[in-house]
Order: structure tokens, then sequence, then C-alpha cells
């Protein structure tokens, strides 16, 4: 089956080949010198100075030690689609006051759209962003976006789960203070590692909370990576291993924005192909999601249907999502694909789609 998914994703064989290595004690000198090396590798391609943790688990649970470490009465939730509900939902089951800035589903928030929900609202300590919101297929302007939290002096929370390793991202220059994403999309890697960066001001909105846990205690996390070059509990090292390579393999092949090009052209190739078999996108034009394409069904198809019958030709895509799961099906872009896996897969669909 060749993977179209919005993750898990189809891993390059080079890093399944690393994944393979023999275990070590999560304590001895062999782990500290490939846990430092990773993490100074993502410090240089997030291009950040910032603490960046490597936490076994999914991107949410970094999502959520953001809630739990920095936040302590109210929060913004940025929302364009069911990512940015997640952020709502918890900050919510946290105990937080959730503040909501929703516009219609497909637009991007914009600076301007930002600016006035900040102005209304300044008693909130911290803006969370859905980079990337899969659900919908949409990217939302960032570095502007950014500008904006920082000019009212908020924390700034990134969900880049979709977006970090496939687009742009200047941790330090934007001024992000909890960026994080997971290893099963963008770096195409096997799930189970959630990587984060923290900023000094974030690190001490948590030494002074109360309640935060300790599984994603970023003083905790920060203590051990700080003495120990390690994590307080077992790290995920297969995937760290996995990681390392990537970064590895993007260095050799180019350098990041060569990798990101290389995001752009898929991403450029599946939206003309989809629009040459006469379907439209979901999103606002402008604001395409460079990992993933949101693809209206045609008239009298539901998005499941497509999505089975493509499974029938070899290809898993991913399915709509929340509100819009009947009327869309997704591509994902991420991991291991080539062009003529693309132009295989949109051959498959001109098929499905002439087939009554």
């Amino acid at each position: 089956m060749k993977l179209f998914t919005v993750g898990p994703v189809a891993c390059y064989p080079e890093v399944l080949e690393e994944m393979k290595r023999q275990m070590f004690s999560h304590r001895s000198k062999e782990y500290r010198e490939l846990h430092r090396d990773t993490v100074e590798k993502m410090q240089r391609f997030l291009e950040t100075k910032n603490q960046v943790f490597l936490v076994p688990s999914s991107g949410t649970g970094i999502m959520e030690g953001s809630v739990r470490n920095c936040v302590e009465k109210k929060m913004l939730c940025c929302v364009n689609g069911s990512f940015g509900e997640r952020y709502v939902e918890v900050g919510e089951s946290n105990g937080k006051i959730v503040e909501k800035l929703e516009p219609k589903l497909g637009s991007p928030i914009t600076p301007e759209l930002l600016e006035e929900k900040l102005s209304s609202c300044p008693d909130v300590e911290a803006v969370t962003i859905t980079h990337n919101e899969t659900s919908v297929g949409l990217i939302n302007p960032l570095k502007d976006l950014a500008r904006v939290v920082k000019k009212h002096g908020k924390l700034l929370f990134v969900d880049a789960v979709s977006a970090m390793g496939g687009t742009e991202i200047r941790v330090d220059e934007w001024k992000i203070d909890v960026c994080f994403a997971s290893s099963q999309k963008c770096f195409g890697l096997p799930p189970g590692l959630a990587v984060g960066s923290v900023s000094e001001e974030a690190l001490e909105r948590s030494e002074k909370a109360k309640n935060k846990g300790w599984y994603f205690d970023f003083k905790l996390l920060e203590k051990y990576q700080k003495t120990q070059w390690s994590t307080p509990m077992t790290p995920a090292i297969p995937q760290i291993f996995a990681l390392k390579k990537m970064l590895e393999m993007i260095e050799e092949r180019g350098g990041k924005q060569a990798h990101f090009q290389l995001y752009r052209k898929r991403s450029e190739k599946i939206m003309k192909g989809v629009k040459e078999l006469n379907l439209t996108l979901f999103p606002e034009r402008g604001y395409e999601s460079p990992t993933v394409t949101c693809v209206n069904a045609p008239p009298g198809v539901s998005g499941l249907e497509i999505y089975e019958k493509m499974r029938g030709k070899g290809f898993e895509l991913a399915k709509g999502y929340g509100d819009i799961k009947e009327k869309t099906f997704r591509i994902g872009n991420m991991g291991y694909i080539s062009f003529e896996d693309i132009d295989s897969m949109l051959q498959a669909l001109e098929e499905v789609l002439k087939k009554p």
C-alpha cells in the first residue's frame, strides 16, 4: 500500500535501517552522545538557542505540557479546524479559561483578526497557533502572526506537528516560546517521539507553575538535559537514531531549504494534478498546506467513497476529518514519496473518478 496519509507516513529505507541498531542503556555514554548530537542538530534546524526536548510521546504531549507549565488562568486558541480545537480541549481539560479565535472553516488566521482579538482580551497569557491545520489542508502565516502576538507581550505556542520538517520555522527570529512536532509527520519517522523547543521565558513560567504534573515538566526535562544529556523517563532510542539520521540526510541532500523545496514541488504537483481532474481544493486560495492537500469530493460522491476506492487500487490517502469528513478527502505528501508515486496515485485517482 503506497502511503499518502497525514501520518504515520512511509519512512525512508535508510531511516528504517538505522533503527535496527542494538539498544544500550539510556544512562550510558553512548546515549548521552546520541542525545546531545540530535538536540544540537535540531537546534540548528529550527534556528534556535532554546532547549529542544526529545520526549517519548506524540506531539499532543508537549501541547498539554505547554498549558500545564505556562498558563495559570487564561489562554487564546486560534482555531482553523480539528487540531486547533484540540488545543481548546486540552486547555479546558486542564482547568484553563479558553478564548477562541475561529474564522470560517477553510479560512486562515490573519494578523488583522488576531490583532482585533488580542485587543479585546488583553488578559490572556498565551496564544496558540496551529501552523499547518491538517484537517483542512491549510497553513497559517506564522511569521506575521508571531509578530502580533509579541507586540501584545504574550507567550506563543505553535503546534507544528505537520509543519516542522516540511516548511520554514525560525524559532528565535519569530520568538516562539513552545514549538512542537511529532516524528511520524514531515520528518518521515515512525511514531513515538515528540520534539519541542522551549524558550527561557516559558521555562521561567514553568518554574513557578503549580500542579503541572511530572511527565511533561519542562524544568525537569531541562534538568536532565543540562546535567546528563538525557531524559527523566526512558527515551525512544530507535526514533532518536532515526531523527539524527534524517537530519543528516537532509544536510547531505542540499540542506533544509532544498528539503523544503522538495515539499513544495510535491505539493504543487499534487494540486496541479487534482485540478486537472476538475477537482477543487477546500482551503482559501493562497493558504494551501505544503504537506497535505485537502480536496473537495465531486458532486454526488463522498470523500469516504473515494478513499475506499483508492485503497482498492493500492493507495492509502487520508479521509476527510471533522465537520468536512464526508465532503473531502486528503492527500499527504510527507515522508518517503517519489514523484513517480505521485504520478501513479493521480492516475489511479483519475480512474476512480471515471467509474460510475
